[in-house]
């Protein structure tokens, strides 16, 4: 009888579990991505470099993602707030920039305003053969 019970409440509860571990970007307004330019570096076989230009609408959230690679980020205008896995949130404004490397977890991706757009341009050094953009795990 007590397993029954026990069960009953785990599946009473399970709505709450599930709305408890959904993304924070699910829901918001998503990044606008443009693929600017891919180039293949010859004195790096294998490399490739890619620069990449983001547009933050109002309140706009990224997912959880990694990207494998080098990528260095400018911000061109607005504020927007970054971070990786294990460092702290990071603000930043027209002129900053940021950095991530292969190994990082890119948790923090959002427009720091509800009400003002942001944009950025990113370079991405990674090999050749890999996504520009992968899954968290």
């Amino acid at each position: 009888m007590r397993i029954v019970k026990v069960l009953a409440l785990l599946l009473a509860l399970s709505p709450a579990l599930a709305l408890a571990q959904k993304d924070p970007a699910d829901g918001a307004p998503q990044p606008d991505v443009k693929d600017l330019m891919t180039k293949a570096l010859k004195d790096n076989p294998g490399k490739e470099i890619t620069m990449i230009s983001v547009d933050y609408p109002p309140g706009a959230i990224e997912h959880v993602h990694r990207h494998d690679a080098h990528a260095m980020l400018y911000v061109i205008e607005g504020n927007i707030v970054m971070g990786v896995k294990g460092k702290p949130e990071q603000k930043l404004k027209a002129g900053d920039t940021f950095y991530e490397g292969p190994d990082d977890i890119h948790t923090v991706g959002r427009n720091a305003s509800k009400t003002e757009p942001a944009k950025f341009v990113v370079f991405i050094l990674k090999d050749k053969d890999k996504p520009l953009i992968m899954p968290a795990h």
